[in-house]
């Protein structure tokens, strides 16, 4: 995944790394999500940084990561203010409860349908108990592999996601699906680590 991400990052950030780019949906929904955490956050799997820059300048304390090293720079060049690293949800190399929140926006996607509750786990780890987890992906059968533009990505029904995140120590607080005429079906769980 780091490879075919690297080989497209320049492509992927000119696309999708700036915030007027993403759905109104989609920041209103992360708005509203990070407005209720007290506390740093973190944008694990934050790719070209536009969503880390745009709580950022809403004034949250937030650092992003992501395992690409190329999007790490384009974001770092970008966002001077914000700061980023190259960092895994796996292995964030920060004390367990260290975040208030971790933002999870379509980043666990490719994740093998074996590995999906490692990371998880690993998400509610950093999380301190009571923080919050916001998590997007796309909607659909559980696990089922498709042709994502970079590479192999799977879809998750929200019960099917919902068990997981139960699973791996959280509550689901509110989800939401959205259908677009010509998109993939789109989803995203609001959780608070119990």
């Amino acid at each position: 995944m780091r490879a075919s991400y690297s080989a497209r990052a320049a492509e992927y950030a000119a696309l999708l790394g700036a915030i007027e780019q993403m759905d109104q949906v989609d920041r209103e929904r992360i708005g509203r999500w990070a407005a209720a955490i007290d506390g740093r956050i973190l944008d694990a799997g934050c790719g070209p940084g536009q969503w880390t820059a745009f709580l950022a300048d809403r004034g949250h304390d937030i650092e992003g990561i992501d395992l690409v090293p190329e999007f790490i720079d384009h974001a770092s060049s970008r966002f001077p203010h914000v700061p980023f690293r190259v960092a895994s949800l796996a292995d964030t190399g920060v004390a367990p409860g260290a975040f208030s929140g971790v933002l999870a926006w379509y980043s666990v996607i490719h994740a093998d349908p074996h590995e999906l509750p490692s990371l998880l786990a690993a998400a509610r780890r950093v999380v301190r108990d009571g923080g919050g987890l916001l998590l997007g992906f796309f909607d659909g059968v559980d696990g089922e592999p498709f042709s994502h533009a970079v590479t192999t990505a799977h879809y998750w029904s929200i019960s099917g996601m919902t068990a997981l995140l139960d699973d791996a120590g959280f509550a689901v607080v509110d989800s939401d699906a959205r259908v677009q005429e010509g998109r993939r079906p789109h989803a995203s769980i609001s959780a608070t680590a119990v």
